[in-house]
Formats: C-alpha cells, sequence, structure tokens
C-alpha cells in the first residue's frame, strides 16, 4: 500500500497546525474524509437532491436509486445474505438503542441475563441498562484478564441458559484489543441467547464478514471508516429485524394508516421513518468503495504493523504506562505519562501540530478498572506513516521536558 499516495486523498491532512504539519492521530473518534467522499455528497446535492421513495420525477426517482445503491453497497461490503439486512441509522450508538429497545425490551423478562464486558463504550452499555430497568432482566459481566482481553472459558462461564442477549465491542476503543466474536456467538447460540456486536471500531481496519462471525446484530457508524457523520448501520439477521417492532414513528415506514390503526412496511424500511439520512447513505457508499479500492486486507496489515510500531517506539519513554494487550491490538495506542495529566499532554502535543485524544473515552466503568481517571489516546489509520509515530513520541519527549522544569 503506498501511503504517501493515499494521503493525496484526503485534503485535510495537507493543513498546518501550531506552525507543524498536522499529525492526525484520532481516527478512533472519526476518521478523515477523502475528495471522492466529499465530491459524492457534493455531486448529490447538486444534481440528485430530491426526497426518496415518494416522487416519482427523475430526481426523486435517482436520489432512490443513490440511497438504494448505498444499501446494497453495505450489504455486499459486510457480507449480509440480503439488503434487507441492513437498517440505516444516526451511527452506532442509534443502531445499539434500537436492538435494546425494539428487541430486548419485548423480549427479556425478569430474571432473564443481558451479558457485557466491562470494557464497553457507553453507547453498548447505557442502552442495557435502561432495558435491564425496563424487563427486570439482570446485567453480567465477562471478567478481563490483566491485559483487558476476553478469554473464551471466561465467556462460557459467564453466559447461561437464562441469558437472552450478549453484547459485545469487536474492537474495544480504549484497548485495541480484538475480541473472539465469532467464538462468543457460538457460546452465545448454544445457549439460545443473541448475540450483538459493536463494530464501531472495526469496519475500518479490516474485513468484517458478518455471515461468517454469525452474528445476530452488527452496528458501525460511517464516520469512523472516512464517510459523513450522521450515518450509521444496524445490520440484523433478517428473522430477527421482521419480529422487531420499530421505535421511531411517521411517515414512510408505515404500510396502511387508518385514524385508529396503522401497519408497518416490512423490514429495514420500518425502521427509517421519515426523511431518511440520504445524502449520508451515499456518502458512505462513496466511503465503502474507497476503503475496497485500498484494500481491507492491505489496511488491516498497515494498521497492526503501524500500532505494534508505535507500541515499541513508546514503550522506550521512560514514565510511560500503554493500558492493553502488547500483542495484536489494533488502530490505537491508549497511554497516560507519569506526573502529565491527560488533557495537559493531549494541549502540549497539539502545540507540535499532534492530535490525540485524552479524557475517559466513554468508557468510564473501564478507566476504574484500568485504575485511572483518564487516559490519552493516539488512534492510527491507512493514512498514518511510521513518521507520524515518530512526531508522536517526540512531542511527548518535548512534553516531558516542558512539564519538568
Amino acid at each position: 500500500m503506498n501511503v504517501s499516495a493515499l494521503r493525496e486523498w484526503f485534503p485535510i491532512l495537507k493543513q498546518q497546525v501550531n506552525g507543524y504539519p498536522l499529525t492526525y492521530l484520532d481516527s478512533a473518534a472519526s476518521a478523515q474524509k477523502p475528495v471522492q467522499v466529499i465530491e459524492a455528497l457534493k455531486r448529490f446535492y447538486e444534481w440528485d437532491n430530491a426526497n426518496v421513495h415518494r416522487g416519482v420525477h427523475t430526481l426523486g426517482s435517482r436520489a432512490t436509486e443513490a440511497y438504494e445503491g448505498a444499501r446494497a453497497n453495505v450489504a455486499r461490503f459486510v457480507n449480509a445474505a440480503s439488503e434487507a439486512e441492513i437498517v440505516f441509522t444516526r451511527g452506532t450508538t442509534s443502531s445499539i438503542n434500537l436492538v435494546a429497545t425494539g428487541y430486548a425490551r419485548t423480549m427479556c423478562r425478569e430474571g432473564d441475563e443481558i451479558v457485557l464486558t466491562p470494557m464497553e463504550h457507553h453507547a453498548n452499555l447505557i442502552p442495557w441498562q435502561q432495558a435491564a430497568k425496563a424487563t427486570g432482566a439482570i446485567l453480567n459481566y465477562i471478567p478481563l484478564q490483566e491485559d483487558g482481553t476476553l478469554s473464551v472459558e471466561d465467556v462460557a462461564r459467564t453466559v447461561t441458559s437464562r441469558t437472552k442477549i450478549v453484547a459485545v465491542s469487536h474492537i474495544s476503543n480504549v484497548l485495541g484489543a480484538v475480541n473472539p466474536v465469532k467464538r462468543i456467538a457460538e457460546i452465545a447460540h448454544r445457549c439460545g441467547a443473541k448475540l450483538l456486536v459493536d463494530g464501531a471500531q472495526a469496519v475500518a481496519h479490516g474485513k468484517v464478514d458478518v455471515q461468517e462471525l454469525d452474528c445476530d446484530f452488527y452496528a458501525f457508524s460511517g464516520h469512523k471508516m472516512c464517510g459523513p457523520t450522521g450515518i450509521g448501520v444496524l445490520y440484523g439477521k433478517r428473522a430477527l429485524l421482521s419480529a422487531m417492532e420499530p421505535v421511531e414513528f411517521g411517515g414512510e415506514m408505515i404500510g396502511h394508516v387508518d385514524l385508529r390503526e396503522a401497519t408497518w412496511k416490512e423490514a429495514p424500511w420500518k425502521f427509517e421513518a421519515g426523511t431518511p439520512i440520504i445524502a449520508g447513505a451515499v456518502g458512505l457508499g462513496a466511503a465503502i468503495d474507497v476503503l475496497e479500492q485500498i484494500g481491507m486486507d492491505a489496511i488491516e496489515k498497515h494498521d497492526l504493523e503501524l500500532t505494534a510500531y508505535a507500541v515499541a517506539r513508546m514503550k522506550r519513554i521512560e514514565g510511560l504506562t500503554i493500558y492493553g494487550p502488547t500483542e495484536g491490538r489494533i488502530g490505537m495506542v491508549t497511554f497516560n505519562l507519569d506526573g502529565i495529566h491527560p488533557h495537559d499532554l493531549a494541549t502540549a502535543l497539539d502545540a507540535y501540530g499532534v492530535a490525540v485524544r485524552a479524557g475517559h473515552h466513554c468508557c468510564q466503568p473501564l478507566m476504574r478498572w484500568l485504575g485511572a481517571q483518564a487516559t490519552a489516546r493516539a488512534s492510527f489509520f491507512a493514512y498514518n506513516t511510521e513518521e507520524e509515530v515518530d512526531r508522536l513520541a517526540e512531542g511527548l519527549y518535548r512534553a516531558k521536558a516542558y512539564f519538568a522544569d
């Protein structure tokens, strides 16, 4: 993969910040957008902009074709069995809330179990807390190993015949740990439970095949995979989506309406009330084209190697603590530097043109498990280089020297 040529697709990376070349190491929060996505959005608004599934005029037909074409693109990208298994949402958070409300609150009863992990993003935690409160279900947690990973044995001990739903991240947004979701699916199904996977951090770093994983639901966001903000996806097995009730009601999701009753369209359209996120879907379809042009295998290889390089480079910095596994992690390094608050550290790095995230990363329970109130996180994508990792390390040395004075 020619990273230098790839970077030319991302105009935002050509700027300077505080007099230094921008070193953008915050792709786990939101990836940057290539010109192909920017142009796709521009072209849609300049040429095809109209509402979908309604008008029979030319623009309406073109908009509908573009919108449903994006759905087909997503279905192919994750190897869904049908385009009807792809629901467009506002993002991973909306996707998980849809399942927690439309599925869990219907299927769970008092005493049933919902199984999570302590590493989950708040978006894959709070909706299940609320579902448990509404149904009387119990939240159980798969314990973490010392390095923050999951063991299959612990999964098997935690998931029981009373478990109705298991919800886990594919890749932790703090630890970079890749969870064994295929094995978790096997265990969940053996116990009669369904598996939801939070794939927000995984879809941009390697090939996702929902049929091979055999997950029941898979949620992800467009903006983390070079697409626009405000668009996300819920993949759900067709039978499950058909059995679920919608959680939003209004135009376009209906079959028939009279003054006292209404019926719904089939999935996925019954979950897409009102005017959908048309341009966002078009932009997401363009982002998928870009990712496939680069090659998901090439992206995975690059991101694994760059993450390993960053871990090795940063381990040489005295007083720096890296959280999570040292091997097999992908896309990020989360760390603290002795005596410097992560927010101060991120501010010092920004002065050197290096953008990292600092805070609890929407994972407060995991922060408590780590024994840290907050951490800094450098996260990578295909457009990042070893030179940028070296610039991060140099920025950390500069910060150490500054705060030591």
